[in-house]
């Protein structure tokens, strides 16, 4: 099969494209080198060094492609209203751009990915009243350290529940509405042009080769190198925010199980898949795993806050197993213990 990658230097990409070359399937890279996400580096040998917003310019790159995987996107945390232009150009504009051109050449598979903060708030239960909706947190309860959703009957803090994919998308950042806006041009091209698409909505992934101290470092990342700056690695709020981190190998694992299933799928079908560990960890286990490996440094909980910040989100992998058969090899807890003395990129 013949791939065509974009974001292949990065770091999930990077995977993917090893993972695609040892299962004999020719890969066609192509990567913009964001300096946020690469640095100095230059492009890894057989690299196109192409803007996929420009996609219509080297549309050529897709003449015998059987299949899109598009990793290419600006990330971080996006909080801050100075960044919706960049997250609109290089995810909204780069993704309509690439599907343009994917009809024009006649590519009409595509797997693509998502995130899980295209949920928002993850799902909640109140331990009396069961299900219950969760707004966005009141900043006067955050100042005073009320970080927890509480039941709107009987005031009791609510605890997460397993996010599925038919739940509501809800982002809170600007990072989180151009993944929501990926997964809608995705879903009206195919079916203007009859295609097959694939979203894999990734949880916190991590793993090494990870980006070190930049705007694409995951917070495991940023633990690891306060702890090699001989600090303690700082938590928000009061680290008991429940997430799911998957190893970058399990990225890459389910796309090659979704680059292979997409073209059995209906013409102008559309679906999208959590893709996680199964095994939530709070914030602090993550730190205080990563620490052990450092002289068991504890983390500093500060009691900070960021707006933005969802307060749990934990998927469920169900769906994802069943249709994929996707099932994550490593656990958090073997997993950032290997990451926590693993090679960064600088």
């Amino acid at each position: 099969m013949r791939v065509l990658l974009t974001g292949s230097a990065g770091f999930i990409g990077s995977a993917i494209r090893r993972a695609l070359e040892a299962a004999g399937d020719e890969v066609v890279g192509v990567d913009l080198m964001l300096p946020q996400a690469h640095g100095a580096a230059r492009a890894p040998e057989g690299t196109h060094h192409l803007d996929v917003r420009e996609a219509g310019v080297w549309s050529r790159l897709l003449d015998g492609v059987d299949i899109v995987c598009h990793q290419a996107a600006m990330v971080g945390a996006g909080l801050s209203p100075a960044d919706l232009p960049a997250y609109a150009g290089h995810n909204d504009l780069g993704t309509a751009a690439l599907l343009a051109a994917m009809a024009d050449r006649g590519v009409h598979q595509l797997v693509q990915a998502s995130s899980m903060v295209v949920y928002g708030e993850g799902r909640y239960r109140c331990a009396k009243h069961g299900p219950a909706p969760a707004g966005v947190r009141p900043l006067e309860a955050l100042d005073q350290g009320s970080f927890d959703h509480e039941c709107t009957t009987c005031a009791r803090p609510l605890s997460w529940d397993l996010v599925t994919e038919d739940a509501r998308l809800e982002p809170r950042s600007s990072y989180a509405a151009s993944k929501v806006a990926q997964e809608h041009y995705a879903a009206a091209w195919a079916r203007q042009v009859g295609g097959r698409v694939i979203s894999l909505r990734y949880h916190n992934v991590y793993g090494p080769h990870m980006p070190r101290d930049t705007p694409y470092s995951g917070v495991a990342a940023l633990f690891r190198s306060a702890l090699e700056r001989g600090e303690a690695p700082r938590v928000f709020e009061d680290g008991e925010q429940a997430r799911d981190f998957v190893h970058v190998t399990d990225v890459a694992e389910a796309n090659l199980l979704a680059i292979g299933a997409v073209g059995d799928r209906p013409a102008g079908s559309v679906s999208a898949y959590n893709v996680g560990s199964g095994i939530p960890v709070t914030i602090r286990e993550v730190a205080c795993l990563v620490g052990r490996t450092h002289g068991g440094v504890a983390p500093d909980v500060t009691g900070d806050y960021r707006r933005g910040d969802v307060r749990h989100i934990v998927a469920s992998p169900e769906r994802a197993a069943a249709e994929l058969g996707f099932h994550a090899r490593i656990t958090p807890q073997a997993g950032l213990r290997e990451f926590a003395t693993a090679p960064l990129r600088t």
